[in-house]
Order: C-alpha cells, then structure tokens, then sequence
C-alpha cells in the first residue's frame, strides 16, 4: 500500500495524464455526442496523444475505456452508440490510465447545458463529498475519518451516500488496499501511512441510497429512479496531510493541505 518515491513520481505523471483527459472534455460541447463517441474520443486521446493505455479496458472483460453514467446511472454506466447525452443531463465520465506500470483513476460529473437547481445541487454535493473526504488525509488519520467526512456532507444537503461502492487502493493495479468507504466512524479502520496510494469516490444519491444493477451485470442505477452524481480523485498521503495526484487545472482544491 505504501509507495517508494520513484513509484510515487510514476504516479503523479499517471495522475497529471489523467488529468489532462478531463481538460479536453471540458472543452467539448457534449450535448448531443453518444457516450461511445465519448469513450472513442477519449481513447484517441489517451493513446494518440498521450502515449499511455486506458486501463479499463479488457479490466474483467469490460470493452471500453470509461464508465459512463447518465441521470440516474450510479455507475458502471456501458458506453453505448444509442445513449445520447442531452440538454439538462448529468453525466458522470469515470476514467483510468495507465503510464509506465502506475494506475491513476478518477471521475467527473458533468452538468451538460442547462441544468435543473436540482441536478445542480446533487452534483455540487457529490463534489463537496469528496473534498470533505480528501480534507481528512494525513499520516495517522484513519479510514473510518474518511468515510464519516463524506457522508456527514451529503447527509447535511439531504442527500444519500451509495454504500456498495467505493474507493480503493491504486498503483500497479487498479484496485488494491485498502477499501476506502464512502460511510463510517471517525477514528476507525487503518491508520493512514505517508506515501499510501488510494481514490476516494463518493456517489451521492438525490433519494434513497438504494441501488439496482441491471441485467448486463454491469449498469447501476437509483432504485427509485433519482438523480445521482459521482467524483473521484487518486489522492497520495504526504508528510503534512494529502497531495490530489489527478487534480485539474479547473479545480479548486478545497480543503487540500
């Protein structure tokens, strides 16, 4: 779990690819795009021009490079040449990358067009969800501290916290220790080492936290057919507290020590 410092460089040259991808979708007007053209754009993009492989793809036998999930999609949303993003959805794009052997993995919401204050408000506390779990990071603190951080601020916008996924250990794979939980009590689970490696990735439902996969044992959604949003950053413990390896250069790092 604990990374040495040339793997963490590898790392944050992982992360700062990563990030570059969701700065070229920013620029793209994604209204009226289907999410395979999205997945086919992004893969150009990781493979063309950034000379890096998009590790999603073949990871359990999944076929494309990114989960894309629309409206009431929690996650594990399926490309598909059908599924058009449109005026007023949120969609969230979940991506990873891989560059000399190290996995960065991270997530976005987009608010496409013009949004309901509802839809707005949802994605603005997913995203408050992760920052208030990324606040939490620094050598000694522990897994449960992360955890209760995020669902404290969803539950303080009146929201729900998905509890059947969650963040995850990262580096050579793309899924290692620790699980990190999106849900807990402060001052439990593992102790938080400097130099540990892991995403913290809070879904946050606008109902019910309850959620439903469907029948390509793939995509999950609401349960009560609510909006959901999602965020995620691959995040490195420091010295002094937490470094965003996947941070945007649209981003403000709220709450970064």
């Amino acid at each position: 779990m604990v990374k040495s410092p040339a793997e963490l460089g590898l790392m944050r040259e992982s992360g700062r690819l990563l990030a570059s991808v969701f700065e070229m979708l920013n620029r793209q007007p994604l209204s009226g795009m289907s999410t395979l053209a999205i997945n086919d754009l992004v893969e150009r993009f990781i493979v063309d021009d950034l000379a890096a492989r998009p590790a999603s793809k073949g990871q359990y036998g999944f076929g494309y490079v990114l989960n894309s999930s629309i409206n009431d999609v929690v996650c594990r949303g399926v490309p598909d040449a059908a599924a058009i993003v449109r005026d007023g959805d949120i969609v969230n794009l979940d991506i990873t990358l891989e560059k000399n052997g190290f996995i960065a993995d991270s997530s976005k919401t987009y608010m496409v067009g013009t949004v309901t204050p509802q839809a707005r408000r949802v994605v603005q506390a997913a995203q408050g969800a992760m920052w208030a779990g990324i606040a939490q990071v620094r050598p000694g603190a522990r897994l449960g501290d992360i955890g209760a951080a995020i669902e404290r601020h969803a539950k303080k916008q009146g929201y729900s916290v998905v509890r059947e996924y969650c963040g995850h250990g990262i580096g050579r794979e793309m899924h290692e220790e620790p699980s990190v939980l999106n849900f807990g009590r402060p001052g439990t689970g593992a102790v938080l080492q400097e130099a540990m490696t892991f995403t913290i990735e809070p879904m946050v439902n606008q109902g019910s936290r309850k959620v439903v996969q469907e029948d390509d044992d793939w995509t999950v959604v609401t349960a009560d057919g609510k909006l959901s949003a999602q965020f995620e950053h691959t995040v490195a413990v420091t010295a002094t507290g937490v470094e965003v390896l996947t941070l945007r250069s649209d981003e403000v790092p709220s709450g970064r020590r």
